[in-house]
């Protein structure tokens, strides 16, 4: 088989472009703030992990403030860095206040990366889908009062051994949605992994927000 002839991304080289540009740019605002050496080049490394950490965890869990608040201050010191280099300040005599951002960035780097890899516990519950109602009870007709249509018959003479009445079916359990069961089977694996024993019948029970009897069918469904 053919391999397939290889292509060039227009919008990954133009990724890597802006990227390099952004990366000297910030590297340029460090070194004029008094940040020489090795310490100019790790400055644009700490702004664009923080960019990327936090759009991952956009990608990743959905919208949430904490993911927000971070993506936008490591892109608005990446676009200050950007504006800052083109003229609009004198790096050869920059100011006091571009000198303390530049020296207190670090301690704010390091804050919202903790802050955005060690936040999940404090995420929102998942819905609980609501419960099924149960089924309308069917009305009991009053055997005594209801008129029997049948004509009137001879007793019967009773046979000499009467035939063992069959012992009442046991009862199943209530309905459960298909919906329901793969909700509980997404719980009973995070809980797992999360502890790693299977998830008991009362854990299940209030995490779905069921009935007991509900709860004890749900769990047989995935044992």
């Amino acid at each position: 088989m053919a391999r397939p002839a290889f292509r060039v991304d227009a919008v990954l080289v133009q990724a890597v472009i802006a990227g390099a540009l952004s990366f000297a740019h910030l590297h340029d605002l460090a070194d004029a703030a008094g940040q020489d050496g090795w310490k100019a080049w790790a400055y644009p490394i700490s702004v664009d992990l923080l960019l990327v950490a936090a759009w991952r965890r956009l990608r990743s869990e959905g919208p949430s403030r904490l993911a927000w608040c971070w993506f936008l201050i490591a892109l608005f010191a990446s676009l200050g860095a950007n504006v800052a280099t083109a003229g609009f300040l004198d790096l050869a005599h920059p100011p006091a206040w571009l000198r303390f951002g530049i020296a207190g960035w670090p301690a704010l780097a390091f804050l919202g990366g903790t802050l955005l890899a060690h936040s999940h516990s404090a995420e929102d519950p998942e819905p609980v889908p609501p419960t099924p109602a149960a089924p309308a009870p069917t009305p009991e007709v009053d055997q005594e009062s209801a008129p029997d249509p049948r004509p009137e018959r001879a007793p019967i003479a009773p046979a000499a051994e009467e035939t063992p009445a069959l012992a009442p079916a046991t009862p199943a359990g209530p309905p459960v949605p298909a919906a329901l069961v793969d909700h509980a089977r997404k719980l009973a694996a995070d809980h797992q992994a999360r502890t790693g024993a299977r998830i008991d019948t009362d854990t299940l029970r209030a995490r779905l927000g069921v009935p007991p009897q509900l709860a004890e069918t749900i769990a047989a469904q995935l044992a």
